[in-house]
């Protein structure tokens, strides 16, 4: 909420007042149907009481929000986000299934339609609102494991068969302590026994409180041959207000810090050779690079500096953008890994096809792309941020097969 103008969040509690009393009006066509007059009252109580209570819980969280305490300020706003979205989206839903119906119900007579426009009217608002609610409570911690093989002509053959496994976007804030959700996770990276993990940014929300008892979580995670990660945008502090500078600069190295406990090389815009049999490939890092408001603090110049010689390049880059703005048909990186997109934590997976709006955003969100013989993997996040759920987008652990052609 912090981002967006009074103004903003007015316009915000002016539309949910709009769907809210559109609900309302078709709500008494269900409420009708019910005998007891103290029920229908009760049910119209309950329902105004909700929408009052959240709109001036919005405007009251934006007013006194640079005053709350940051660890309260992150559950409050999480909170009523999902209030919101769980309740929004539900109601427009029940409003314009209703309206259409009512309005060509030729289909139905006048007995029928009074019974079965409200059901389904009614059944099509619980439904979504019954989906959002699994997304919130249970879909958000059902890590699942995507398996991908990739076959590559310049791999080195001492390095055929290396297992990568990628997490990203851990917003690790947003677990609220809750550490043995996390744990599940670790454990299914060690069930796979990866050679090399590595993790593409955003570790925390914006503060470096957020890891206290996290290092003995995390520096769980066991690797044959290395760890590495990059920051995100997230990870600089760039998204809160700040006494002084240097008030900062320590919440900065700070994070920097963490990954020092939990035994991970931190790429800022470096590269760690990993040698075998005198065979070698090379883990480039840069830190955070995306196209505005996303600032550019990477260098790949600086990055690629003596790993000329080294044929087989790994680039870890937080923003999937990077790919197609600095390194597709720029440079000789065979394999790109990213995150930062989430997914957009929401979206629709049918087959083999998988679709979001954040599509409309980033030409590449999700998943596996590849330009002759380079490739970019964009991974959906482990954790969440803002909306505390995920709706067909599952947080995600990657596990990579590195072969010869």
């Amino acid at each position: 909420m912090k981002s967006y103008s009074l103004f903003s969040i007015l316009l915000l509690c002016l539309a949910i007042l709009i769907v809210d009393a559109m609900a309302f009006h078709w709500l008494q066509s269900i409420t009708k149907l019910f005998s007891s007059s103290t029920l229908r009252i009760a049910i119209n109580i309950l329902f105004w009481t909700f929408t009052i209570g959240l709109v001036v819980g919005i405007i009251i969280l934006k007013v006194i929000l640079d005053d709350i305490n940051p660890r309260r300020k992150q559950l409050l706003i999480s909170s009523l986000y999902g209030l919101t979205v769980s309740s929004f989206i539900p109601k427009i839903v029940f409003v314009i299934v209703i309206s259409i119906l009512f309005y060509a119900n030729q289909a139905f007579s006048e007995t029928e339609s009074a019974v079965i426009i409200p059901i389904v009217g009614l059944l099509s608002g619980v439904l979504p609102f019954a989906v959002i609610l699994y997304g919130i409570f249970k879909a958000v911690y059902r890590f699942k494991i995507i398996h991908h093989k990739l076959n590559f002509k310049n791999l080195p053959e001492s390095f055929h068969g290396l297992k990568i496994v990628q997490i990203s976007d851990l917003h690790i804030g947003s677990f609220n302590y809750k550490y043995d959700i996390l744990e599940k996770a670790v454990k299914l990276i060690n069930d796979l026994h990866p050679d090399v993990i590595v993790f593409t940014g955003d570790l925390v929300n914006n503060y470096a409180w957020e890891l206290i008892g996290w290092d003995k979580v995390l520096n769980k995670l066991k690797a044959t041959k290395g760890k590495y990660a990059v920051l995100g945008n997230h990870d600089y502090g760039d998204y809160s207000k700040w006494d002084h500078e240097k008030d900062k600069k320590e919440n900065f190295n700070d994070i920097k810090d963490f990954f020092k406990k939990i035994d991970f090389t931190l790429l800022m815009d470096s590269s760690e050779t990993l040698e075998v049999n005198n065979e070698n490939i090379v883990f480039i890092g840069v830190q955070n690079w995306g196209t505005p408001p996303f600032k550019q603090y990477g260098d790949l110049k600086k990055a690629l500096i003596n790993t000329e010689h080294i044929p087989f390049k790994i680039l870890l880059s937080h923003n999937p953008t990077h790919w197609s703005e600095e390194v597709l048909d720029k440079t000789d990186i065979a394999l790109t890994l990213s995150g930062h997109t989430h997914g957009m934590q929401f979206g629709v997976n049918y087959k083999n096809k998988t679709w979001s709006p954040i599509k409309y955003k980033y030409k590449h969100w999700e998943g596996l792309y590849m330009h002759h013989e380079q490739f970019l993997y964009v991974n959906k996040g482990l954790g969440w941020l803002g909306f505390p759920g995920r709706l067909g987008m599952r947080p995600e652990i990657t596990w990579f097969e590195l072969q010869n052609k």
